[in-house]
This record gives C-alpha cells, structure tokens and sequence, in this order.
C-alpha cells in the first residue's frame, strides 16, 4: 500500500466513523482508527479479514460488534471466543471499558498480533491460546464468565456448544448472526436446551443490512460431557 493510500482510506475511515458510529467518543473513535491502521498492517502479513476498505471495516467490523454492547451486564467479566481479529471483543471493550476482557482463538499469531492492539490501544484484557473445546473442560475458564460472545465463526449449535460451558448459571452467550438466524436457532435449539439454556433473538436493521444476536441465557450447570471434541455425540 502506498503512502498516498493508505492517508486516503485513514481519512476515509474517519468518514466512516462518523458515519456509522456518530455517537461514539473522540477517545474511541481515535483508537478504532489506530485498530483499523493496525489491522490493515498485519492483515498483509498474516489472514485477519477479507474485508479491508475503510466502510467495510467500519460497518461490519466495528459498528456490527458493539451491537452487543447493550445486552452485557454491567461489570461483566465477558470472553469472545473464536476471536480472530478481536471481534467483538475489542470494540466492546472500547465503548464498555467496564468489561473485564478475554480473548480466545486457537491460532497463535491471531493473539501476537491482538497482543499488538491491545498495547497500542492501551486497554486491558487477557489472551488465552487455547481450542474453545479445550477451554470449555478446563476448570480455569469454565462456568468463570459472566458473558460469552462469538462472532461468525460456525453454526449456532456449534457456538452454544463452545461458549455456554465457559459461562456461570445465570450468565449469556451473545452468537452474532445475520438473516439466517431464525432458522439456526430451530436447528440449534436441542442443543441449547441439553447445555441447560433457553434462547431467543433480538434483532437490528443496520445499514449493511439485517442482524441478529442469538442470546442464550444458561439457567442451570453445563452438563460433563459439554463441549465435546470435534465429530463426537
């Protein structure tokens, strides 16, 4: 990317910014551009996201996950898990700086670069290099969390499987969905109900179109055998 380039997409994210985050702070509108340079940075070096341009990156990276932001308790100690780029859990994080952070993903050079973030952004949170399945049995991170968040990582039954066990009786799990959503939940609702939970959806109509986040709100303890490895019944 070119010096002229790049000045013309950081002038255009800040377009953006303002565009599809009006409300937000100048405190967090800075430190989402410093993210969006960031990840424009690494994204060249390692695969972050195939959505690079400035309205994209804005809308349906940073604006699409602190629509969550509303639905988590006050003080929640909240982990996204499969989080990638640090979505949602970053942006959650700079407009709800009174979540305490976890970020999980199994790939090790996802955390070197969130390390990165992070420390440029000067925000707190803690970076576990861990399979969510492997998370799940491990009495440090299990029943632990207040909230749970995932974005677009796999199917709803799959997302309840992996984050509900990391959350306490009386915690949620936020699965961040698209139009589908409705039909995922049915497909998904035996399992939510064997992993001791009880759904629903509450919807957005966005700008970049229609969005939905499946909130499961676990009612009793995950039974044992939750999560299971990959191809297990």
């Amino acid at each position: 990317m070119s010096t002229r380039t790049a000045e013309v997409n950081i002038a255009l994210m800040q377009e953006m910014l303002e565009k599809y985050l009006p409300e937000a702070s100048a405190d967090v509108k800075t430190k989402l551009l410093r993210y969006y340079e960031l990840l424009i940075e690494w994204n060249s070096r390692i695969n972050l996201t195939a959505i690079t341009d400035p309205e994209g990156v804005a809308a349906r990276h940073f604006a699409d996950s602190i629509l969550g932001a509303g639905l988590i308790p006050e003080n929640a100690k909240l982990i996204d898990v499969g989080t990638g780029a640090g979505f949602p859990g970053i942006p959650l994080k700079l407009v709800r700086p009174d979540i305490g952070l976890t970020l999980l993903d199994s790939l090790n050079k996802r955390l070197i670069f969130l390390q990165e973030v992070i420390k440029e952004l000067g925000i707190e949170a803690e970076l576990v290099h861990m399979r969510a399945e492997d998370a799940g049995k491990d009495t440090v991170y299990r029943e632990r969390f207040d909230a749970a968040a995932s974005r677009a990582v796999a199917g709803t039954d799959r997302i309840a499987e992996w984050t509900l066990p990391l959350v306490k009786v009386n915690g949620i799990s936020l699965m961040y969905k698209g139009p589908g959503a409705e039909e995922e939940l049915k497909t998904a609702s035996g399992i939510i109900k064997d992993l001791r939970a009880a759904a629903k959806i509450e919807s957005f109509s966005t700008p970049w179109g229609e969005r939905n986040i499946i909130i499961a709100a676990k009612y009793a303890e995950t039974p044992k055998k939750y999560p299971r490895r990959p191809g297990k019944k």
